[in-house]
């Protein structure tokens, strides 16, 4: 008789687990798998080497003090190396624990033990490379917000410097130079200051049922305005496509806001002379997708697009702007330069709407789209 294969499957399944808990409930009487049952097997074999020279001394008529001298020492001997082999990953865990004290996350312990001391070095191990990788984030983090800060003083230093030495007019052409520069720093500020919200996570979300038309119509609006005031390239023509027209979204409209206008400032800094900007709105699709109000949003350029191997990158902190190329003749990149920020923050306030931001795949130029799954039963 052939068992049908859902079946055999099954019993498989079923055997394994019992075989699985059996295993586990023989833990504690297995000394390669427990300090406890180690402890007991040494007491064990002292107790029967006691006993079996005890024996020996009975027939032989050895003297009974020299039976216990040597019972004494094998003890002591066996005592000694299987504390030894118990605790030698307490002393790699105390040099380990001294070094990281000084700075040094690097040293590891070994492991392979099945034991209470083998997790306990699995665990130790796992939190250092933590708190290595923690350690490295800081020190880039000092790193690149020194780098980006630099810049923009040092831009209105010389600015400044140049009005008290008298070498330039403090006319409205220098006071717009160091307007600029004083904006970007407060947008540095600003993007810091999200980002230490993000990591304490205290931004909670206000989401509210909107449309869609409008509301990207009036991001964009902004970014034209930005444009007229000098702020921003005014050869890149951005264009609104929402469909349907009627199309209504469940989200946060402020986080949505700062995302949108970050995709756009980037994709404008890094399009072609006269190139265009698309902002494309549709119904969410896929699994982030999971209720009514969700959408999906597109924004596309004509620049020189992103490697693949470079498009997860370009959310990190300070990885810079979303394209790794300058556009065409060099006037891609705003004058200003970008914070290194944008993107991380637009991917976090994404994420803290459940929803899902990428790279995708495109033919010309960088498409980055975003989904927010909206929710079932909130909406009228």
């Amino acid at each position: 008789m052939r068992w049908p294969s859902r079946w055999w499957r099954a019993a498989t399944s079923a055997c394994a687990q019992g075989w699985q808990r059996l295993w586990e409930g023989l833990r504690p009487l297995d000394p390669y798998r427990s300090v406890k049952a180690a402890l007991g097997a040494l007491v064990i074999v002292s107790v029967v080497i006691t006993t079996l020279l005890a024996l020996f001394a009975v027939q032989s008529a050895t003297e009974l003090r020299v039976i216990t001298i040597i019972s004494i020492v094998a003890s002591l001997l066996i005592t000694q190396f299987v504390a030894q082999s118990l605790t030698a990953p307490l002393d790699e865990m105390t040099d380990a624990a001294k070094a990281m004290a000084g700075g040094d996350y690097s040293r590891r312990v070994r492991g392979g033990r099945r034991d209470e001391f083998g997790e306990l070095a699995e665990n130790f191990n796992r939190m250092a490379a933590d708190l290595q990788a923690v350690d490295q984030h800081r020190k880039e983090l000092v790193a690149n917000v020194s780098h980006e800060l630099r810049t923009p003083i040092a831009a209105l230093r010389a600015v400044l410097e140049n009005v008290v030495d008298g070498v330039s007019e403090a006319d409205p052409e220098t006071m717009r130079t160091a307007l600029s520069q004083t904006e970007r720093l407060g947008r540095l500020v600003d993007h810091l200051l999200d980002l230490s919200r993000l990591d304490n996570g205290v931004v909670p979300l206000h989401s509210r049922r909107f449309e869609v038309w409008p509301y990207l119509a009036g991001v964009l609006k902004e970014a034209n305005m930005s444009k007229r005031s000098g702020r921003a390239r005014k050869d890149v023509h951005l264009h609104l496509d929402v469909s349907p027209p009627e199309l209504t979204a469940y989200a946060d409209p402020e986080r949505l806001h700062q995302v949108v206008a970050n995709l756009i400032d980037n994709a404008v800094k890094h399009s072609p002379q006269h190139g265009r900007v698309t902002v494309r709105a549709r119904p969410g699709s896929g699994p982030v997708a999971t209720g009514e109000g969700s959408l999906e949003v597109e924004v596309l350029d004509e620049g020189p697009g992103i490697p693949e191997s470079e498009r997860q990158r370009v959310f990190d902190r300070f990885s810079g702007t979303h394209s790794t190329e300058p556009a065409k003749g060099g006037k891609g990149v705003s004058p200003g330069g970008g914070t290194g920020l944008g993107l991380a923050i637009a991917r976090w306030a994404v994420e803290l709407h459940g929803g899902r931001i990428r790279v995708a795949e495109s033919p010309r130029g960088c498409r980055i789209q975003l989904t927010l799954p909206g929710t079932k039963g909130q909406l009228s």
